[in-house]
């Protein structure tokens, strides 16, 4: 059975991610953010989770860096997008508007997580800081109006970063993209 572990960052959708993933027949586990990538190595893929904090903050929580030596598929939703963008040498930014709520999701790059689905899509937003450049070997997969990089992706390396919640049922086609 394919394994999932899901990294938390202290937010409320940790265990909502655990649960959607789950519902895709997908064994997932919720481990602490700063987990040894040594006990990693026995899923097929980790999650970072979003949470409260700011890639900002000198004591937010933040993965062992060891985390992107892997060789696993990697999502960060949220602050894990953002976490994401920064250790892989993108430029993360306090926006000038936060987003809250449902926004416009505008697919720029099909391949991947967006595979036949919608070009337009329902999302639920919840950021303040959002990544500004993206790494290098990155591709912006999907913007909104107030979000130039709603969704990231390295697709050779299988590693993404979603601006949004997937995990709960005001993103439209959330299922789908996590599947």
């Amino acid at each position: 059975m394919e394994k999932v572990a899901v990294l938390d960052s202290g937010g409320q959708y940790c265990h909502l991610i655990v649960r959607k993933v789950r519902e895709l027949g997908v064994y997932a586990e919720i481990l602490p953010i700063g987990v040894s990538p040594k006990k990693l190595r026995k899923y097929n893929g980790v999650i970072i989770s979003g949470g409260p904090a700011s890639v900002f903050e000198p004591a937010s929580p933040r993965p062992q860096e060891a985390l992107y030596d892997l060789d696993r598929p990697i999502l960060g939703i949220c602050y894990g997008h953002q976490l994401m963008g920064q250790y892989m040498g993108g430029v993360v930014e306090p926006g000038e508007t936060h987003e809250f709520g449902r926004a416009d999701l505008r697919i720029k790059h099909p391949a991947s997580l967006f595979r036949d689905l919608l070009r337009r899509q329902r999302v639920w937003m919840s950021h303040g800081d959002h990544v500004a450049k993206l790494p290098v070997g990155f591709l912006t997969l999907a913007d909104t109006r107030e979000c130039p990089v709603a969704a990231m992706g390295d697709l050779k390396r299988k590693y993404f970063g979603l601006q949004f919640h997937p995990e709960v049922v005001h993103t439209s086609y959330g299922s789908d993209i996590l599947w």
